[in-house]
């Protein structure tokens, strides 16, 4: 293997390129990214970065002294992918052919009909939406955000702490239900009125008022909010349609063995595009989360390097979120779990951990102000055989 080609440039791409490096291959190494930037690091985006306490070199995630021998080709979409001819197709009619690729394009924020044209409106999923919203985020403005997820809930979070008048419309009865489960998404949700954030649940929005410029959410149950600027935080978007006719098997990403193999031989995918196989709950999904894409390349760099992708897999799914203050850390699956208990703290402070647990084993912790307890619970959960019922 002489040429390797790491489709997507962000953290998920990096990692790749710096597995590679540290796992011994010293061909050539190309990294295709679609945005100009550099790779930089996407969680401040929606905390720091729109507070206006960092900057943009804040978020570089390469060493000033980094350098891993790599050919940047940036600003260029990946149009398709030739496996017969093991060659990346690009958007400006460059072809790379490598003998080994690396899928790590990611995921683009869903948008809302409606929102076309209508200035205002915003995503928050790459360094260039940031900066759009940021030029908008001033003391007294209305801020509607659709979807009470992690990424709505933090940029509510700053925009109160910046002056904003902030409500979060969420279409589910209760946030967080999904990641977190229904008690434990009461409770996390909290935090939104505990901060004069308005908080409402259990209807969707119809469509916008405004002509050239969004000034109001209208909503499935009449209601219409007046709005200086929205925030649509409904999820993102595997970017995989480059792949559709490539042979690759895709469902909801790339789906991949346990070591991040694809269907075909030569090809792994890492980052919030690629759906690894899990043996735990037993089924493929794709972790959408920062410590996913850092720590999952290293494996799948070892599968693509050597061929083989039995071993161990991958550590349970973990993610944190720091919302008004408080540090929320979550590690496992819990959908998968029958129950969830209060192990520590208590929910009305702010500060507890919960476990969760499927036939009395745990598959799940969630920590809210519980740094060191819940580290401790994580890497037992990390050693935990937990397999999933057929």
């Amino acid at each position: 293997m002489r040429t390797v080609a790491v489709v997507g440039a962000s953290l998920a791409g990096l990692s790749s390129a710096r597995a590679l490096r540290s796992q011994g291959f010293d061909g050539r190494l190309v990294v295709i990214g679609d945005e100009l930037h550099r790779p930089y690091d996407r969680p401040p985006l929606s905390k720091e970065f729109l507070a206006g306490t960092f900057t943009r070199d804040d978020l570089a995630l390469e060493d000033a002294d980094e350098d891993l021998g790599v050919e940047w080709l940036l600003g260029v979409r990946a149009e398709s992918l030739d496996l017969t001819e093991r060659t990346v197709v690009l958007a400006d009619g460059k072809r790379v052919r490598a003998d080994g690729v690396v899928v790590a394009t990611g995921a683009r924020a869903r948008t809302l009909a409606g929102t076309e044209r209508l200035a205002g409106v915003h995503t928050l999923r790459t360094l260039d939406d940031a900066v759009a919203l940021r030029a908008e985020v001033e003391p007294g403005r209305r801020l509607v955000v659709i979807g009470a997820g992690f990424i709505g809930a933090e940029v509510a979070s700053t925009a109160r702490a910046l002056g904003l008048d902030v409500t979060v419309v969420e279409a589910l009865a209760t946030p967080l239900a999904g990641p977190l489960g229904t008690d434990m998404g009461v409770i996390v949700s909290a935090l939104h009125a505990d901060h004069g954030v308005r908080l409402i649940c259990g209807t969707g929005v119809r469509g916008f008022t405004g002509v050239e410029r969004v000034d109001g959410v209208a909503l499935d149950d009449g209601r219409v909010l007046p709005a200086d600027l929205v925030l649509v935080g409904v999820g993102a978007q595997p970017n995989v349609e480059w792949l559709q006719g490539s042979g690759l098997e895709l469902d909801n990403g790339v789906r991949c063995d346990v070591g991040g193999l694809t269907s075909s031989p030569g090809v792994v995918a890492v980052g919030d595009c690629a759906a690894w196989y899990d043996r735990r709950l037993g089924r493929h999904h794709r972790v959408e989360h920062w410590t996913g894409a850092l720590d999952r390349p290293k494996r799948a760099v070892a599968t693509l390097l050597s061929g083989d992708s039995s071993g161990p897999d991958a550590a349970p799914p973990y993610f944190w979120s720091d919302q008004y203050g408080v540090r929320l850390q979550f590690a496992g699956d819990a959908r998968s779990a029958d129950t969830v208990t209060i192990e520590d703290g208590d929910p009305a402070d702010r500060c507890f951990l919960a476990v969760y647990r499927r036939d009395q084993e745990p598959v799940g912790v969630l920590g809210m102000n519980q740094v060191r307890a819940f580290t401790r619970w994580r890497r037992m959960l990390g050693t935990a055989s937990v397999v999933a019922p057929s």
